[in-house]
């Protein structure tokens, strides 16, 4: 896998989410590989989007690496329970973001269940916070760059087949009707 460049996410947020789906995610934090294929991904526009962290361009110590250059890891504590992975996208400024939603396992699946516990592969990374417990994120990758980070997002030697389809986001309270999640659905095999 080639790790995306920076200037892959210096698109608008919703370009870049369609993108990301079936591209590859790889963790070596903790020394533990683990990996899968993004299977749901939602934009946050920023500034002019209720449902982003940048809304109005707000700017607080929890959220500035929002601000920061494409490609720059953005985690938070959602509900102050679970983690949430964003790539910033766009421009410094811009605030904008994807947030991993979900991906397919494909590798260090033990390793997953060790920090997920006994689930079925389906549903070891199938949320956001799950995604980010399944790979060992945290807050301390919160503002570093992609490329250099235990965490790395890329292209796959080929794309995964499946149906792919654009919704509202969801579990969000503000800009509920916005077609900006983007699940990518396998195909049966």
């Amino acid at each position: 896998m080639r790790a995306f460049a920076s200037g892959f996410f210096r698109r608008p947020a919703q370009v870049v989410a369609v993108d990301l789906l079936g591209a590859t995610i790889v963790s070596s934090i903790g020394g533990r590989p683990t990996g899968g294929i993004i299977v749901e991904i939602e934009a946050y526009l920023g500034r002019d989007d209720p449902a982003s962290h940048a809304f109005l361009g707000r700017r607080h110590a929890g959220n500035v690496s929002l601000y920061g250059p494409p490609g720059t890891w953005y985690v938070y504590r959602s509900y102050g329970v679970h983690w949430c992975a964003n790539l910033v996208c766009g421009g410094p400024a811009a605030g904008g973001a994807v947030l991993l939603r979900g991906i397919a396992p494909v590798d260090g699946i033990r390793v997953m269940r060790s920090r997920r516990g006994p689930v079925a592969p389906r549903h070891l990374a199938d949320g956001p916070g799950k995604l980010c417990q399944a790979l060992g994120i945290t807050r301390k990758l919160d503002g570093l760059a992609m490329r250099g980070s235990p965490v790395l997002v890329g292209k796959t030697a080929k794309r995964p087949a499946g149906e792919r389809l654009v919704t509202p986001r969801i579990g969000i309270t503000k800009a509920t009707d916005w077609p900006l999640r983007f699940v990518l659905r396998p195909s049966a095999q």
